[in-house]
């Protein structure tokens, strides 16, 4: 259980669940060791998000 008073969101947890850092980690470590590795197709995708002109970026915020 965390030592935390205050309720904390954090993005990817089940929400009301309260996992300790080390605990989640753990969780995190073994769902992506049993992912299946990208594709070449999926790392160009990856790599062509992150290469985006900074311009694009202030668009779609």
């Amino acid at each position: 259980m965390s030592q935390h008073t205050e309720e904390a969101t954090v993005p990817g947890r089940p929400a009301g669940v309260d996992y300790g850092d080390a605990a989640y980690w753990a969780r995190i470590r073994r769902i992506v060791d049993e992912a299946p590795p990208f594709s070449e197709h999926q790392k160009a995708v990856i790599r062509a998000a992150f290469a985006q002109p900074a311009k694009q970026a202030e668009k779609a915020a």
